[in-house]
């Protein structure tokens, strides 16, 4: 699919919309903000409210002008793949061409996959699958496929997206590595230390070559960040909020797998992180959410410019 490498080697940085409400002006302060993407996970069920990735980049789209959009990301699997193509492309048409497909398997809910008739054992194979039907969609007419999951008969997309929309690859074992080598145009990663980082783009790099693709997997990341004038205090929100989110002690798991303290101390972690190869890095507030705008206001200014300025 589409080449999306950033140009001239720039590092770009996308903030996650943690609010179901008032997606518009959220938007609009991301674009504000110099950001890059505004982006929107997604569950049916979960232990925190969670929107729907295609609503809300809808709504981002019309209240914004250049802000790229991307969701971070589709639970494929929980979808027909020809009604995600359709959700995709006319997402993509209606925003311009400004939107990236983040797509995963999801699995952290059982019962939302129980709720949706799908086995989540499943889960790789219809993501796999509906990548492949969404790809041809996107790009043929007169569509047939006959898979384990998904049957068409000549059946044609229309709009089509001017292009395909790029598709970013999330997750974090093997089988995603070698995901985001064969449908991937870029590697969106999350829970991972830059040694781990540093260790699967070199994985998607050879999986790549096999599949004979020449062109590079776009190095990214999605990292929970929490930036305060106070590290201490950055740190234990950041704990508190990912407990909540993921429903486990996350006291200590904050320096492994977040970027939490005062301005210096993220500098210095995201650092690492692009030193191990990350070239687009989306953000999330991990923050009480009477926190989270100030948070993202405080990184913009304190931390952001130190990326911005000649490309460091």
């Amino acid at each position: 699919m589409s080449d999306s490498t950033p140009a001239n080697g720039k590092i770009e940085f996308g903030l996650a919309i943690r609010r179901s409400d008032d997606i518009a002006g959220a938007a609009r302060e991301i674009e504000a903000l110099g950001y890059d993407y505004a982006t929107t996970g997604e569950h049916v069920f979960f232990h925190v409210p969670t929107s729907n990735g295609f609503i809300s980049l809808a709504v981002a789209a019309g209240a914004t002008t250049t802000l790229k959009l991307m969701t971070s990301i589709t639970l494929i699997p929980l979808y027909p793949a020809a009604l995600c193509a359709k959700l995709a492309a006319s997402l993509d048409v209606a925003s311009g061409g400004r939107f990236h497909l983040g797509v995963g398997v999801g699995g952290e809910m059982p019962s939302e996959f129980e709720a949706c008739g799908v086995p989540v054992r499943e889960r790789g194979a219809r993501t796999n699958e509906a990548l492949d039907i969404m790809r041809r969609l996107f790009t043929e007419d007169d569509v047939t496929f006959e898979g384990r999951f998904n049957t068409l008969n000549g059946v044609t997309l229309a709009p089509k997206p001017a292009s395909p929309p790029p598709v970013w690859v999330s997750g974090r074992q093997d089988a995603a590595w070698r995901r985001a080598a064969r449908y991937g145009d870029g590697w969106l990663p999350y829970m991972y230390t830059p040694e781990r980082l540093a260790q699967s783009i070199e994985a998607i790099a050879g999986y790549r070559e096999e599949e004979g693709n020449p062109t590079p997997v776009e190095p990214g990341l999605f990292v929970f960040f929490c930036c305060h004038e106070d590290n201490d205090t950055a740190i234990e929100y950041a704990a508190e909020r990912l407990s909540k989110q993921y429903a486990q002690d996350f006291s200590q798991l904050v320096h492994k797998f977040a970027i939490a303290g005062d301005p210096d101390r993220c500098e210095a972690r995201l650092r690492e992180y692009i030193d191990a190869g990350a070239r687009t890095v989306v953000l999330s507030a991990a923050s009480p959410m009477s926190y989270i705008e100030e948070s993202e206001r405080f990184w913009a200014a304190e931390v952001l410019p130190r990326f911005r300025e000649g490309q460091a």
